[in-house]
């Protein structure tokens, strides 16, 4: 009998921290998910500009080399970042020299990038 008691009691902290644990996972997860713009994002930015400098840098469907491409853009081309995932960026083409329309959304490494402003 002493035993079992024992026992018990050695399960409740176990019990609790994994309760804690779970409550933590649920407050942190991404603000892009929650807010519905990308799954793949972890970070939100205010609509931050940004202008391509570099010639024929991949504009993606997804945050890595993987993925498909959806065109080239040039030294020049306007983003409108939108939010991002490690060094990829999840933006909207504001304006692009290339045969990318204006308006479509898709990944770009950021170290293509200059100019960022909120």
């Amino acid at each position: 009998m002493i035993r079992r008691i024992a026992t018990r009691a050695a399960a409740v902290p176990a019990v609790m921290a994994v309760a804690a644990a779970a409550a933590l996972t649920v407050t942190t997860a991404p603000s892009a998910y929650a807010v519905g713009e990308n799954s793949q994002c972890t970070h939100n930015w205010a609509n931050f500009g940004a202008t391509v400098g570099k010639n024929a840098w991949n504009f993606r469907s997804g945050p890595s080399t993987g993925y498909k491409s959806l065109g080239y853009l040039y030294r020049g081309d306007k983003l409108t970042v939108l939010c991002s995932r490690g060094s990829w960026d999840y933006a909207r083409i504001s304006s692009s020299k290339s045969e990318v329309k204006k308006g479509t959304k898709g990944w770009v490494r950021d170290d293509g990038l200059v100019n960022l402003a909120g």
